[in-house]
């Protein structure tokens, strides 16, 4: 299955979304924070990123931009998963570059159906 990074800072989440994740035979790795998420996508290369938007010090929006503008990155899709459910949300995470947006609290099924879509599985 897939590398998954989560950058997340609720441990409620990371611990739920982890457990889903694995369950579902994919690899998770978690950073708590959009500076160090991006430093870990740049060092373990994984195959998708699932972001939150809000998250201390930079957006998961501005984290999403930075990813998808570099070079080193932006083969990297990312998901968006926040509690900013409207569309204006939904349509300024795409254009940041998301390939991907599901407003909180996701569903299981539909979670892992975006991954698998997203990553064309």
């Amino acid at each position: 299955m897939a590398r998954i990074l989560l950058i997340e800072d609720s441990p409620t989440d990371i611990a739920v979304l982890t457990q889903w994740l694995e369950r579902a035979g994919h690899e998770v790795l978690a950073s708590t924070s959009a500076e160090d998420g991006i430093a870990a996508c740049k060092r373990e290369r994984p195959d998708l990123v699932l972001m939150d938007v809000v998250l201390p010090g930079m957006s998961g929006f501005q984290a999403t931009r930075a990813l998808s503008r570099d070079a080193e990155t932006s083969g990297i899709p990312v998901v968006i998963i926040s509690t900013k459910g409207m569309d204006t949300d939904r349509m300024w995470g795409l254009r940041q570059g998301a390939k991907g947006y599901i407003v909180k609290p996701p569903r299981e099924d539909a979670l892992l159906a975006q991954i698998s879509e997203v990553l064309g599985a």
